[in-house]
C-alpha cells in the first residue's frame, strides 16, 4: 500500500488540465492584444545592453558614413592610389652606360614617397636586409635569392636617385659614385644567380657586402 500511496501523492500535484472540448476557442483580437501586451513588457524590463554586437554594428555604420571624408584624407597623405601604378623614372646617371638601364629593376612596383629621411632610413634597412641574402647562396635557392635581390636593389635604385636629387651640390658627387659602384655590382651579382653560377656568385656577393655596408654608414 505504501508505494500506491506515493503515486497518489505525485499525482495529486499534477495541475489540473481542463477538457478540450468544453474550454472556448480564444478570440483572435484578444489572443493578439495579450501578445503584443507581453511584448511591451518585454521590451521594458529588458532594455538593449551595450553588448560587443551592437558596438560592432554602430562602428560600422559610422565608418561607412564618413568614408567619403576617409578616402579625401587619404587622396592627400601620398599612399592612396585611385589609379594605375605610376612608372618612377630616375634623373641622375645611375644607369648603365652601356645599356642606359638596370638589368635588375622590376617593373608594376609602387614606391610610396615617404620624404628625403625617409628613403634614407629605407636605403639602409635594405642594405641591411641584403647583407642577409647571403645565408641562402649555395641553399638551392637561386630562383628566391634572385627575386629577392631584384626587389630590395629596385626600391633602392629610385630611393638613391630621390636623395641624390635633393642633397647638396657638394654630397651629389660621392652620393653618385656609391650608387653607381653599388648597381655595377647588383648586375653582376644578380646576373651571376641567374646562370647559377655558385663560384661568380660567391665572389660578387663578397664584393656587393662591402659595398652595402658603406650605404650603411652613410645613410646612418
Amino acid at each position: 500500500m505504501a508505494p500506491t500511496a506515493n503515486l497518489n501523492q505525485i499525482f495529486s500535484t499534477f495541475p489540473v488540465i481542463s477538457k478540450l472540448s468544453g474550454d472556448p476557442k480564444p478570440r483572435p483580437d484578444v489572443s493578439a492584444a495579450r501578445l503584443q501586451g507581453n511584448k511591451m513588457e518585454e521590451s521594458q524590463d529588458n532594455p538593449i545592453k551595450p553588448t560587443r554586437r551592437v558596438a560592432l554594428g554602430l562602428g560600422t555604420i559610422g565608418l561607412f558614413a564618413n568614408s567619403n571624408v576617409a578616402v579625401s584624407l587619404a587622396d592627400d597623405n601620398g599612399f592612396w592610389l585611385n589609379g594605375p601604378i605610376p612608372i618612377p623614372r630616375a634623373s641622375n646617371m645611375i644607369d648603365n652606360v652601356e645599356t642606359g638601364t638596370r638589368s635588375f629593376l622590376k617593373t608594376g612596383v609602387y614606391i610610396a614617397d615617404i620624404g628625403t629621411k625617409g628613403r634614407q632610413f629605407r636605403l639602409k634597412k635594405y642594405a641591411f636586409d641584403l647583407l642577409a641574402l647571403g645565408d641562402l647562396i649555395g641553399k638551392d635557392a637561386w630562383n628566391y635569392v634572385r627575386k629577392y635581390l631584384r626587389l630590395k636593389s629596385t626600391f633602392m635604385y629610385f630611393d638613391f636617385d630621390k636623395v641624390i636629387t635633393a642633397a647638396t651640390p657638394d654630397d651629389k658627387p660621392p652620393l653618385l659614385d656609391l650608387a653607381n659602384r653599388l648597381f655595377n655590382t647588383v648586375e653582376k651579382l644578380e646576373d651571376a644567380v641567374k646562370q647559377q653560377d655558385l663560384p661568380q656568385t660567391e665572389l660578387l656577393y663578397k664584393d656587393t657586402t662591402v659595398i652595402l655596408q658603406e650605404v650603411m654608414t652613410r645613410m646612418a
